[in-house]
């Protein structure tokens, strides 16, 4: 029972570096197999068809970002930085989400959709108790931070976000943190 965990394992991180370069539509499931050192077959065997096996890619990812960044309103700026530093230590997972949104292959997890109910909910909560500016919805607002923490990913090269076309990753990172602030603090 192990050696089918661990091959599904091996299936699961193939994928992921498979649909992160390709897409669904561009990813081949003789790629996977191949990377994975299985059989074509197995992958059917476990995950019915591709897009079965992205959709299960992005869950298992999306859980983790949840797990590793606890939603908040209580430091907006930071917050952003905790995604901006995930985003840019996590290309792939950057580059999966780019693919999801742009071929709609696969329905979004419902944890996605608890997820950013549950952002909003902070955010409006935080407005109400005067900590957030009022000026923006809070599904606008979570949206533009995601947009702004995130942008680290449009203008790298590689395997690593940490350099930038343009200039100094640090900088590029104080931009994040100031550009939330600016959108989000009372005033």
């Amino acid at each position: 029972m192990r050696d089918a965990e661990a091959t599904k394992e091996r299936i699961l991180s193939a994928a992921l570096t498979e649909f992160a370069a390709f897409g669904i539509s561009g990813s081949r499931v003789a790629r996977i197999a191949q990377s994975a050192g299985c059989n074509k077959n197995l992958i059917y065997v476990y995950f019915q068809d591709k897009e079965t096996l992205f959709a299960v890619v992005l869950k298992k990812n999306l859980a983790h970002v949840y797990e590793t960044i606890a939603p908040t309103a209580e430091d907006l700026p930071a917050y952003a930085l905790r995604i901006f530093d995930f985003a840019c230590l996590n290309p792939k997972l950057m580059r999966l989400m780019a693919w999801f949104s742009l071929e709609q292959k696969v329905d979004s997890p419902p944890e996605r959709l608890h997820m950013f109910e549950l952002k909003t909910s902070l955010l409006q909560s935080a407005q109400e108790a005067g900590q957030l500016r009022r000026s923006f919805p809070p599904a606008f607002l979570i949206t533009s931070i995601m947009a702004i923490a995130t942008s680290c990913t449009a203008v790298t090269t590689g395997e690593s976000s940490n350099e930038f076309y343009f200039g100094n990753a640090q900088l590029f990172r104080k931009s994040v943190a100031t550009a939330v602030r600016l959108l989000s603090q009372p005033g």
